[in-house]
This record gives structure tokens, C-alpha cells and sequence, in this order.
């Protein structure tokens, strides 16, 4: 008789895994917070004593706070009272409700595009349009930025179809890409507006030229800077004039919006056959109602407040400024996210455990895979609440802590 496998086994490789993390400074490690309503960027931080203590959020993505915001808070009650807490199913089995239609409809009027199709994620919206695109056009081949989301490689990976890498907002290398594939096959050149890590814009512009020179679709991932940029919050396509040249656009409703949720904007027809083609949205129980109505009044409301977005710039420049005159590393490209470079697992942990347990500064250390080993780093996400009080705070502690580490005081040029 042969002998099986001892179970143990897999809980062998659990703790090599593991272990790996912990040797490496990469394992992540999740804090308690309650955020307060009506006091954002504080949160209260239950340590792992159930000591309680007031923090400051520093690495949140509510971009403007709009999650605090009693304009999205009513608008979550009174759908709430209306519908109940679920929405019954996936859109097609009672999963579309009112709320649905008006929040797509707000998506697709912020893009100006025909029509807009919700996710319960922007991660899932990439992979599910990306994995299924090469089904509507056969042939499909995906041209993608190297720095890419995750989820836009997942689809792209799922798809099946062929795919080309190009190098980090390298035209030239997409050009080249472009001209060494047959003229006649379908192209799509798939792309972020603003790269989260290091805060840098795409040259959009340029990259429409090529997708219009090679007969190419466009497909724009927007989620860092949806509601922030262009006049009406539609993001950097919106700001440069450009969304009559983006095909297809990605987003998402849990940053700048402050609820969750994600969502493509395009063509009726694109949109409407997603909807039938894309098991990541055929499948999936629809946002609850309250969700979607929240969402609805947040991108309803930042159309019209530009005072808000300015305001939120203002906090980002300042912050910008300030770590500068330390001379600390900091990655500046001109948008709202600060990133500053640690270089090292191990120190980025350090540093950020005690910016929380002696400062009450929260910001999670950002390590290997998320950014390349050698580059780990601090970012921090201001807000347009963000003021004088909470930044002063978060200068005097990064000046004592670089210099209590012995940290290089050098700063990266952009």
C-alpha cells in the first residue's frame, strides 16, 4: 500500500513561506483603525495591548475625504431605507436597481462617453474587460506599460491573446513595438494616467498619436486621478482635453469618490457587450444600493467643486516643499501623491512602526513587489484636510526619525 502524504507538509511550506516575508522586512502586517466621522484625517489606532490611541491617517486613498462627506453619507441613508443593506444578485438576475442606472449614467456623462458599466472593483473591471476583449476582437493584440496595475497584467495574462510590454511611458519603444506587428491586426495600447508609486503622469498625448497612426484602441486607467484633475473631475484625460481620443476608460469609485466600486466608460456597444461576455461581471452580486447611491452623490458633487480639488493640490505642494527642505529623497512629478525613499525593507518597516507608535503618524511602508527592491519607500496621500497642524507634526517626526536612523538626506530628481 503507498504510503500518503503527511499533512504537515503543507504546513511546512506555509511557514517557509512566511518566514521568507519576515526575513526579507517584507511581511505585511494589518493595524486596527475606527476611522471618526466628522474628524478626518484622525482615526483612533486599537494597538495590540487594546490600548486605544488617536492616529493621523496619512496613507489613506479618500483622496478628498468624501467618504466623511454627509453629501454621500445622506445619500447611503436614504437608499438604505428605500432598498435594504443587498442588492438581490448579479445585474441580470434583480441585481439593477435605480441606483445602478444613475450611477452609470454620472460615470458615463463625467467621461463623456455613451455609456459606463459598474464593478464591485476597479481591479475588477481591468481584469474582466482586459481578459475579454480578445473574445470581441479575435486577433487582439495588447500593447501595456511595464509599471502597469496588477490587474491590468491579470487580464491581460487571462486573455489568452498576445501581448507586448513596453518600456515604462517609452514612446519610442511602443512605436517600435507597433511597427514590427502586422499592419491588419487589432491593437490596443493599455496605460495608466498617473502611476500610484511614483506619482509620474503618462504622455498621453503622444501615446493617442501612435494609437492613431497604427489604427490601435485606446485604454486608460484613471483610478489615481478620477475626481481630482480636469474641470469636472473626469481625470488627466479630462484636464489635457483629450477624452475624445480615449476608447476606453478605467476607474474607480473608492479614492477620490470615497466609496467603493470600479467601472469602464466607453461605447454603448463596447459596454454592452462586456456586460454579456465578461464573466467578472455576469457572475458577481451588483454593489448594494446604498453603495451606488453614495457613489452617485460624491461624483455628482466633485463635478461642481473645484475649490476641493484645488484645495487638495495646495495640501500636496506644501507637503512637497516641506520634505524637500529636509532633504529628504521625495519623488516629485507634479501630481498629489509624496512619495519618499527609503531604499531598504527592513528600514521602511521600522520607520513607518515607529511614526505610528511614537507619533501617531499611520503610514504603511510600501515594499518589494509592490516597487522594485532598492527603491521601498514611505507614501504619503495629503488631503485637502491635511492642514498646518497635521503637517507641521509630520515634518518635526520625519527630521528626528531620519536622522535618529541615519538615513541619507538626498534628494531623487524627478
Amino acid at each position: 500500500m503507498t504510503k500518503k502524504i503527511s499533512k504537515n507538509i503543507y504546513e511546512n511550506n506555509l511557514d517557509i513561506a512566511l518566514n521568507k516575508l519576515h526575513s526579507e522586512g517584507r511581511y505585511r502586517t494589518f493595524i486596527e483603525i475606527e476611522r471618526d466621522k466628522g474628524n478626518f484625517p484622525s482615526a483612533r489606532w486599537l494597538s495590540e495591548k487594546n490600548h486605544e490611541k488617536s492616529v493621523t491617517v496619512w496613507c489613506g486613498n479618500d483622496y478628498l475625504g468624501m467618504g466623511q462627506s454627509d453629501v454621500v453619507l445622506d445619500a447611503m441613508r436614504d437608499a438604505l431605507t428605500k432598498a435594504g443593506a443587498g442588492s438581490g444578485g448579479t445585474r441580470n438576475i434583480s441585481g439593477t436597481t435605480v441606483y445602478h442606472k444613475k450611477l452609470e449614467n454620472e460615470l458615463a456623462s463625467l467621461h463623456r462617453k455613451e455609456a459606463s458599466l459598474l464593478f464591485t472593483s476597479a481591479y475588477v473591471a481591468n481584469d474582466a474587460a482586459l481578459s475579454t476583449l480578445t473574445r470581441l476582437f479575435p486577433g487582439l493584440i495588447i500593447y501595456s506599460d511595464e509599471l502597469n496595475h496588477a490587474s491590468m497584467i491579470e487580464g491581460i495574462r487571462r486573455n489568452g491573446g498576445e501581448k507586448r510590454i513596453f518600456r515604462h511611458n517609452d514612446v519610442n519603444h511602443l512605436r517600435q513595438l507597433l511597427t514590427e506587428d502586422d499592419v491588419k491586426a487589432p491593437k490596443l495600447i493599455a496605460f495608466e494616467s498617473i502611476y500610484s508609486m511614483d506619482g509620474d503622469f503618462a504622455p498621453i498625448n503622444s501615446i493617442c498619436d501612435l494609437a492613431e497612426e497604427f489604427g490601435a484602441l485606446t485604454y486608460l486607467d484613471e483610478v489615481h486621478a478620477v475626481g481630482m484633475y480636469g474641470s469636472t473631475g473626469g481625470g488627466i484625460a479630462e484636464r489635457d482635453n483629450l477624452l475624445p481620443r480615449i476608447d476606453i476608460i478605467n476607474g474607480t469609485l473608492a479614492k477620490a469618490f470615497g466609496v467603493m466600486g470600479g467601472y469602464i466608460a466607453s461605447s454603448e456597444k463596447l459596454c454592452d457587450a462586456l456586460r454579456s461576455y465578461a464573466p467578472g461581471f455576469i457572475f458577481t452580486t451588483s454593489l448594494p444600493p446604498a453603495i451606488a447611491a453614495g457613489a452617485a452623490a460624491s461624483v455628482s458633487f466633485l463635478k461642481r467643486n473645484q475649490s476641493l480639488r484645488d484645495q487638495h493640490q495646495l495640501q500636496a505642494k506644501i507637503l512637497k516643499t516641506r520634505l524637500k527642505s529636509l532633504g529628504l529623497p521625495l519623488i516629485d512629478h507634479g501630481s498629489h501623491i509624496v512619495p519618499v525613499v527609503v531604499g531598504d525593507p527592513v528600514h521602511t518597516k521600522k520607520l513607518s512602526d515607529m511614526l505610528l507608535s511614537d507619533f501617531g503618524i499611520y503610514v504603511q511602508p510600501i515594499n518589494y513587489p509592490t516597487v522594485p527592491r532598492g527603491t521601498e519607500r514611505l507614501r504619503f496621500t495629503p488631503s485637502p484636510v491635511h492642514g498646518p497642524k497635521e503637517i507641521d507634526h509630520l515634518i518635526k517626526a520625519m527630521d528626528y526619525l531620519w536622522s535618529h536612523c541615519a538615513l541619507n538626506r538626498a534628494e531623487l530628481s524627478a
